[in-house]
Parts: C-alpha cells; structure tokens; sequence
C-alpha cells in the first residue's frame, strides 16, 4: 500500500511478525476479508487499499473538488499503480524470467507511463498533475518517480517536467519530512524481506 500518503497524519504501525499474529487478528475478528493491511480510523477498521487510500484523500481535502477532478485524480492513480506493480513485481520475479521482465518494465517506464505524465503536466502548465493543487495523485506519482529513480535513475532524464514535480512535491514541509531517514516511510521490499512475508501470509 502507499504509504507516502500518510504523511498528511501521525500514526502508530503495527507489523505482523508470524503467522500466529495473522490468526489472532483474524480470529479476533479484525480482518475483515482476513487479509492486511488493515487501517484503524475514526472507529472503524478499514480493510482493501483503495477503499483506506480514498478514505484517507476525502479526510484530509486531497481528492478533488468536483467529480471531473475524482474522475482524473483515479485514472491517473490507476495508471501509476499499473506501473508500480510492474516494478515492485521484479523483486519476487523467477530468475529466468527478470531478464525479460526488467526490460519491459524500462519500456513501459520511457515509452508508456512517464511520457504519459510529462504531457499532462505540459498540457496545464501547473505544478500539480490535477485542479493545480495537491491531490492524492501527486502524492502516488511521486512515490512512483522514486521508485524508478532506485530502479534506473537514467529513466527520468528525457522527462524534465516530471524531475521538477518530484523535486517539487518532495520539498513540501511534510512531504520532505516523511522521505526523512528513519520516517515510518518504508522502502521497496527486497528479497529477503519478500521471503520472510511469504512464510506469515503463506503465498
């Protein structure tokens, strides 16, 4: 899930660390499609990340004003989530196949989904991507522009406008705060981080 979105809050993070804490909440009734994350909010236990990501937009006036502004603040979203996965998918990728995948995900990076955004920022002229104000969509796509700086900072070159949105939006007070050292801002899972999760959540 985005974590990069909660910069707007405090919060306390809980991780699950065996299979036994999986049960437990899911025995205590906590989970309801008994699966994480699961987000405790204003009295109620929010599971499915989109439905904890649009609850956590609306609270906090980072959704738009109007319908039209929702309309492209998800498509954009969604657009940035197809990518992401793509490239976080590389870390639990077989090895005969990450050869293969990384450079479809570098092409889809250049040639589909960056080109995409720089345009939409050329076509307005402003410093947000939607209604020139922040929105949660800035907020997912710089996270994604992070994501592939650390997997292949030379893909960001041919964009200019996208290297000064991510400088931009970064250099908000709680937004810079957040990317700080020790925040509660969590890198990309590596391997190994990928094999103790499957041994909790069984996958």
């Amino acid at each position: 899930m985005s974590m990069l979105l909660f910069f707007c809050f405090q919060f306390d993070e809980k991780f699950i660390q065996s299979p036994e804490d999986l049960e437990k909440l899911k025995k205590d009734g906590n989970l309801m499609f008994d699966q994480v994350p699961m987000v405790e909010i204003d009295g109620m236990k929010l599971a499915q990340t989109r439905a904890i990501l649009n609850y956590i937009a609306t609270k906090y006036d980072l959704y738009g004003k109007d319908m039209k502004e929702r309309a492209l603040i998800d498509m954009y979203s969604e657009g940035i989530l197809d990518l992401t996965e793509m490239i976080i998918q590389l870390v639990i990728c077989p090895p005969d196949q990450r050869e293969a995948k990384t450079a479809l995900a570098k092409d889809r990076t250049k040639n589909r989904y960056l080109p995409a955004f720089e345009k939409v920022l050329k076509s307005h002229g402003q410093d947000y991507l939607v209604g020139n104000r922040l929105t949660r969509v800035d907020i997912h796509l710089l996270e994604l522009l992070l994501y592939v700086e650390e997997f292949d900072a030379s893909l960001l070159t041919p964009f200019p406008l996208l290297k000064a949105f991510k400088s931009r939006i970064s250099s908000l007070p709680n937004v810079k705060k957040f990317l700080q050292p020790g925040s509660q801002r969590k890198p990309a899972m590596d391997a190994k981080q990928i094999e103790e999760a499957r041994k909790v959540f069984k996958f």
